[in-house]
Parts: structure tokens; sequence; C-alpha cells
């Protein structure tokens, strides 16, 4: 955990050059470190002060604007004073020194955000959100990355838990209680507001699913024997020539990787080498790499040549070959396609036995692949992502489900009053360890420590 008597310093603006840097101070001792740098001028609270920025020894290092903004009313909730000045790294890091050299610490990964939400200005989730309005690829995904950033995932959240408290204190009062005679077997209360919690648990899961997909996207990987047209698969569905394409076969020997987006559902495509027995050593350490792609898959996309004769659709290690012991035991969701449909005649488009038909070549039969891709990953559009998640909210959100899945079988099979209190309080704190009202400390590390660092 941050010690919140340091203050710290970091570099706020992104890596590179530009008109404008600045640098973030947060702590007790901002104030008192700025006006060090800016020549002991006062700094009067939200307003832009001209000031030239000194290091310990009194030697301007650059000159911009200073402002202050006092506790409790700052990112943070400690003091913070941001110093304004040229975007050149060489400037700001000199400015970032002085800082140190006159209290500050730097600032870890994330700490500013760690810091705001310690201190009560966000809950978890809307810090999150910060990282992923920074990280976001789509428009999609910064549209729902700010509608968590002002509350819309922790809102639904903390409608959840209050409900499930109501319910709680119902039934505790019951078992706590006997002498009350509340009897929540025989009334209903318990069991409809059960199934109305439930109900819209499930429907908060539904939309964090949205939500992580437009986020993260699916990761696909494509893989097949030689020349079974991986890389005009890629080629064709990012739209430009990604990978080189000719009849050799193995022409890819490593992995290619491409970012595209469907309708807003972002996708990371990963074309890999030719899967064969192969003597050559370069060849070999590509078909490794590509089942160590595989293994990380969200989805395999198999490609097969459609003119070859008795495809099996389910038998993957003969699709595959040397798949067997590399993939055994690995629950992956798989589309085969029947590439090359330009060349075999087949009509292009889904089969009854699981199969897709196109052309990567001519492109005929991509659209309704990309509505496949779509299908596949659950995905419903743009305007069904009210905000952003990350796995570890859905995961969170289907404890919470289980749980309140259990307590109802508690309640109808067993009229077990104890057990239903137990399991509501289990969903309760998987529904808080998503805004942080239950979190623990180690968590909190790892999920601040994905933040850049002036945040």
């Amino acid at each position: 955990m941050p010690n919140s008597a340091d203050t710290i310093v970091a570099i706020a603006t992104a890596p590179g050059r530009g008109g404008v840097g600045v640098v973030r101070l947060s702590g007790p001792a901002a104030l008192g470190i700025s006006k060090s740098i800016c020549g002991d001028r006062e700094l009067t609270p939200r307003l832009a002060h001209f000031a030239r920025f000194r290091d310990v020894a009194g030697q301007v290092i650059d000159e911009g604007l200073a402002i202050y903004f006092p506790a409790p009313n700052s990112f943070t909730g400690e003091d913070v004073v941001e110093l304004q000045g040229h975007g050149g790294p060489v400037i700001l890091d000199l400015l970032v020194k002085a800082c140190i050299d006159a209290g500050a610490r730097q600032a870890r990964a994330g700490e500013f955000s760690q810091r705001a939400f310690l201190n009560e200005k966000m809950d978890l989730t809307q810090a999150e959100a910060i990282a992923d309005l920074i990280d976001a690829g789509t428009e999609a995904s910064a549209r729902a990355a700010l509608n968590s950033l002002q509350g819309a995932f922790s809102s639904e959240v903390n409608q959840l838990v209050e409900d499930l408290i109501g319910l709680r204190i119902y039934v505790e009062a019951a078992i706590d209680f006997p002498e009350e005679e509340i009897d929540f077997l025989s009334d209903g209360k318990v069991a409809g507001d059960l199934q109305a919690v439930h109900q819209q648990c499930l429907r908060v899961l539904d939309e964090a699913r949205q939500g992580r997909l437009v986020r993260e996207g699916m990761t696909l990987v494509i893989a097949g024997k030689p020349n079974a047209g991986k890389s005009s698969l890629m080629n064709a569905l990012a739209g430009f020539d990604a990978a080189i394409v000719t009849d050799i076969a193995g022409t890819t020997r490593d992995v290619l990787r491409e970012s595209i987006q469907i309708d807003g559902m972002p996708l990371n495509l990963i074309d890999t080498a030719g899967l064969r027995d192969s003597a050559d050593v370069v060849e070999q350490e590509g078909i490794r790499r590509a089942f160590a792609e595989i293994k990380k898959a969200d989805r395999l996309l198999v490609m097969v040549d459609s003119r070859e004769q008795s495809i099996d659709p389910q038998d993957i290690h003969s699709l595959l070959p040397q798949s067997q012991q590399q993939l055994e035991d690995l629950a992956l969701p798989i589309t085969v396609i029947l590439n090359k449909a330009d060349l075999s005649g087949l009509p292009c488009g889904p089969r009854s036995d699981g199969c897709f038909v196109l052309s990567a070549s001519t492109g005929e039969g991509l659209p309704a692949f990309r509505d496949h891709l779509k299908q596949v990953a659950g995905y419903q559009g743009e305007g069904q992502s009210r905000f952003s998640a990350r796995r570890r909210h859905i995961t969170a959100l289907e404890q919470a489900l289980q749980a309140l899945e259990n307590g109802r079988a508690q309640l109808h099979g067993y009229a077990a009053g104890e057990l239903l209190a137990e399991d509501l309080r289990a969903a309760q704190k998987a529904l808080e360890e998503i805004t942080g009202a239950f979190t623990a400390d180690d968590l909190l590390g790892r999920i601040f420590s994905s933040f850049c660092i002036g945040k």
C-alpha cells in the first residue's frame, strides 16, 4: 500500500515530444515543493500562474504554468500541483529531478489513481476505467470506458449489493429472532426477492460480457497445414497485406499479429506457421510458436483446403498434424474453415456440420464469416455495451450468480435459512470485490501496477 505521508511526482503526459508537458505532484508537501520550484511564488487554488521553474541550485530549467488543487478537491484527494512546461523529455525529466531533490519521490505506476481510490474519490471500477479509457483502441471501447468512469458500472453493482443487503437483513432477522415469527418460507417474499436479484445479476453479467468484448475483443489464432490460405485469410480480414502470400508451402515461418475491429469489437488476429513434419530448424521453431499461441487463444480458426477429401471437422488431429500431444485436454472453441471455395466450387457460408466455406483470395463468404465471428463471441453490437468490464469483473459476477443459485437451492430444497444467509453473504462479498468495497491489498497492487506512471 502507498505511504500517503509521501509526496509523489511523475510526468503526467504521454512519452515523447510535444508542445506541452505536465509534471504532477501529490501529497502533503506538494505545495511547498512547488513553491521552491517556482521561486516561492504564492499559488492561488485552481488558478494558472506563470512561473520560471528552477532546480535546487536556482538554475532555471523551464518556464510555464503552475496550478494548485488543494485537498480534498483534487484528483487524488490530496494537495496536487501541476507544473505545465514545454513537452521535451529532457526538460520534463529535469523538472521531475528537481521535485525529487526538493523532497518528493518518484510515483509508482498507477499510484495517483490508487490514492484517489484510497481517498474515496472514486471506486475501483472507475479507477480501472481511467486505464481503459487511455488504452481504448476503438470508439466503442472509449465510450464504454467513459461510462464506467462516470459510474455506470458501479451504480449497477451497488444496486445489486443494496438489494442483497435488504434480503440478508430479512433472512437473518428470521433466524436470529424466531419470536418475531417471520416465516420466509411461506410468505414468498424471500423467494420473490431472491429471484429478482438473480435476474438482475444475470442482466448485469450479460452487459459486463459485452463490455469486456468491447474492451478486450477476441484473440483468434489461424492454424492449419502449409498453403491452406492462412495468411490470405489474415490479409482479407485485415483489409491489407499484413502477411506475405505465395504459392510456396511454408512461407510463414514466424507468428504474425494484427489488430482489427468488426462493428466495434476488437479482434486480435494471429497468423501462424503451417503445421507439418519438418526437418527445417527454423520451421520447427515456427511450429512450436504456433502451438504456444493456440493455447492462449480465445478461438482457433483451422484452415483447410476445401478440395481435400473426407474432411471431418470433429477430428481436429487429422486437420492439424502434430496436434495430438500439443492440444490434448485443451478446451478451445474451434471453427473449421474450408478455404479456396473459388477452386472447389463449394457454396460459401456456414454448413450443417459446423464448417464455414469461403474464399480468402476472392473475398467471397467473408461478410458472412464476420457475422459468424460476432455470433460465436456473443457480441451484440456497439450500442449494447453501456460500460467497460474486465475478466475479474466477469469472474466476480459469475461467483455472485453461483452463490445466489446455491442459495435458491438451499431455500427450495432444504428450507435451510442459515445456509441461504451464508450464500447471500458470499454473493455480496463477490460483488463488493468489483468496486473495491472488499478487496485484498495484493489485488489492488496488481490492478494499479498496470497503469501508466503519471495516473
